[in-house]
């Protein structure tokens, strides 16, 4: 069997994701290994899953919350500029320790989430299998679409084609801090020369958690590119505590991990749900104190909480307001649930532009008024929504974390073949 080591931001989300896969590969006799500073490790739910912390000089316990804080806030160039030196920065300390690491505890192969370039730098420098896993939407670059960062919507015209092109170089302009540390890795890891996440992907396996039903339209992705759907565990039955009427419309709010501590917006959805006489559960992440919790049942919610059964919540909701997490986007496609996108950051805005593009829900500024939010909810209400069922078609194929699993075991077993063959 195989030990795998994980190499993946320090997010939440991110986590998530990457355990369900590690859960199924240890449930096949295989071990895993997530690699990272010390306080991601409570992410981690299942005991059988370790954790090994690197980073502890430049990464020390307790800096991690500091940095969720400002990843949080990309409201200006400066905020955003701060958040990609943070990740230049774990990337380099990812890119420092990882050697030894790996090495001291006999790791065979990697699993690398495409948003953390050092996990494939330093086992292609070690020559170890790695598999890239696109936990948010893809990385891969193709001529004529935009980044996934990007808000724009899908078109071909020589407009929004000349947008695509400028918006890309923008972005580039904006990652060079990252760009340098991948540039300075490879030059010290003895690798071939690169400056980019999308050019630190594996040759042997990638994931997505995305669609190609749901992403725009693609024709150059590598072969062994695999969309496999929503990396979860298996379903545990959910029960929610809120007795939801069902002759009223039921709403639920939820900005993800990072993002539930906006207070402003959620008393925005709230005034606007308040108008249509509408039911809202608004589940902030244990960003809200009490206070603020009642200050948002003043503004028309009907319940706040910290954390509720997502998928519970999902499935009686007649429409989700969301940030446009895509584990959050993925789940309601599960549900069939229609989405309001109000992006923040990240590959959010991205997300609202195929959910729109796909006809599984609208989006709408997050600066957006109560009287707008009012009006985009009663439209999702009033009008069927087409896109769903070629969705669910797909991913009652697609396979998710089993398969995901497959695809990883036999990439294995064909690198380790090839290798015998050179020898």
């Amino acid at each position: 069997m195989t030990h795998f080591a994980v190499v993946a931001p320090p997010y939440y989300s991110h986590f998530q994701a990457l355990q369900a896969l590690a859960v199924e590969l240890i449930g096949r006799g295989h071990r895993v290994t997530f690699f990272h500073q010390s306080d991601a490790a409570h992410w981690l739910s299942d005991p059988r899953v370790t954790f090994r912390s690197v980073g502890a000089n430049s990464h020390p316990p307790g800096s991690l919350a500091r940095t969720l804080h400002q990843a949080a806030r990309p409201d200006t160039p400066w905020g955003l500029r701060r958040i990609i030196k943070q990740m230049a920065a774990t990337t380099a300390m990812l890119c420092n320790e990882l050697p030894q690491a790996l090495a001291d505890n006999s790791v065979e192969a990697l699993l690398c989430d495409q948003m953390e370039p050092a996990g494939g730098l330093v086992a292609e420098s070690l020559g170890l299998p790695f598999f890239s896993v696109a936990c948010a939407l893809p990385v891969n670059r193709e001529p004529g679409l935009p980044l996934p960062v990007m808000p724009f919507a899908y078109a071909t015209d020589e407009r929004s084609q000349h947008m695509y092109r400028g918006s890309t170089q923008v972005y580039d302009w904006l990652m060079k801090p990252l760009g340098r540390v991948i540039q300075d890795a490879a030059l010290r890891l003895g690798v071939p020369p690169r400056t980019a996440l999308h050019e630190c992907l594996s040759p042997l396996a990638q994931l997505s958690q995305t669609l190609g039903g749901f992403d725009f339209p693609r024709s150059q992705l590598p072969a062994h590119f695999h969309a496999v759907g929503p990396l979860r565990s298996p379903a545990t039955p959910q029960q929610g505590e809120w007795p939801i009427d069902g002759a009223r419309p039921f709403f639920f709010a939820s900005l993800g991990t990072l993002q539930g501590d906006r207070l402003g917006l959620f008393e925005r959805i709230a005034k606007a749900c308040k108008r249509l006489d509408g039911q809202l559960l608004i589940a902030h992440c244990g960003k809200l104190d009490a206070a603020q919790e009642r200050r948002l049942i003043d503004r028309g919610a009907t319940w706040v909480t910290d954390f509720a059964p997502q998928q519970w919540a999902l499935e009686r909701a007649d429409a989700v307001i969301t940030h446009g997490g895509l584990n959050t986007v993925m789940d309601a496609i599960v549900a069939r649930t229609p989405m309001l996108v109000m992006p923040i950051a990240f590959d959010q805005p991205g997300v609202a532009a195929r959910v729109a593009y796909r006809g599984v829900g609208s989006q709408l500024s997050r600066r957006a008024s109560a009287a707008r939010i009012e009006a985009a909810l009663r439209e999702l209400l009033a009008r069927p929504l087409s896109g769903f069922d070629a969705l669910i078609d797909e991913l009652q194929q697609a396979g998710g974390v089993s398969r995901a699993a497959d695809i990883v075991e036999a990439a294995v077993v064909s690198h380790a073949t090839a290798q015998a063959h050179t020898l």
